[in-house]
């Protein structure tokens, strides 16, 4: 049993549909191995201890959300990047990467999975006229204190989150982005939403919650993000039969 790496490509594509996505990465293969595929490794980033992983227990592609080729980057393969691609093509492992698209998926994505572990309902995309929006909005089924919300994140995530609290006793709705999505605190905080969640922080964030009360929590760039990558492999193993495993390489930002 087992697929080609371009069978694999094809699905992934018809699944996470990248086209339909303006992103800062090229999305799907990036860098090509052997044809045939029984063995997947899945994770977030493609980094050097991920590729080690990937090579000790055999697997013939990996998959993550954060690949290479990133805009802006210096195209050069040289030092670290010479050295993870150069593994790569040595144990003739192919790598393929979903940036937005493993984010916005309404079942399988980033967003969705962190909203399922969370308990958020009633889930729509912020801006609701665009369904490739990366921020999410929501609402717990009863109202919940921000004590609470913390306790939950850290429970769930095993992350404690760094929380910049408003003036508002309880939080009923909430809005999100996994990774760094603080750069939307604004946008959320204008339609009167109790908080919003995302991986990172940035100094003028705080500043933003404090002036426009909304809750804020930073829940960790990684820690929100691993969920995306897990879901897919299993939906993977699920439909086409191919041995997957995720690897969790420890990450604490």
């Amino acid at each position: 049993m087992g697929i080609t790496n371009f069978e694999l490509l094809n699905f992934l594509n018809s699944v996470l549909t990248p086209e339909k996505v303006k992103d800062f990465c090229p999305n799907g293969l990036q860098v090509q191995g052997k044809t045939k595929i029984t063995k997947i490794v899945m994770g977030v980033t493609a980094s050097q201890a991920l590729i080690d992983n990937a090579v000790e227990v055999g697997a013939d592609a990996i998959i993550v959300h954060h690949g290479y080729f990133w805009k802006g980057e210096s195209p050069c393969l040289t030092g670290m990047k010479k050295k993870r691609i150069s593994t790569l093509l040595e144990h003739d492992i192919n790598l393929y990467a979903y940036h937005l698209p493993l984010d916005i998926h309404p079942e399988l994505g980033n967003n969705a999975q962190l909203a399922k572990l969370l308990g958020i309902t009633n889930i729509t995309p912020l801006q609701e006229a665009n369904s490739q929006c990366v921020v999410m909005k929501g609402n717990f089924p009863e109202a919940i204190t921000p004590e609470t919300l913390c306790q939950k994140i850290n429970h769930t995530l095993d992350k404690v989150p760094l929380h910049e609290p408003s003036s508002k006793p309880k939080i009923k709705t909430v809005a999100w982005c996994t990774g760094g999505g603080q750069n939307y605190i604004e946008q959320v905080a204008t339609e009167n939403i109790d908080a919003f969640i995302t991986g990172e922080v940035s100094e003028q964030t705080i500043h933003v919650a404090r002036e426009m009360n909304i809750h804020f929590f930073a829940a960790g760039h990684h820690a929100t993000e691993r969920y995306g990558a897990k879901a897919l492999g299993e939906y993977i193993q699920r439909s086409l039969s191919i041995d997957t495993v995720f690897i969790d390489i420890f990450n604490p930002a």
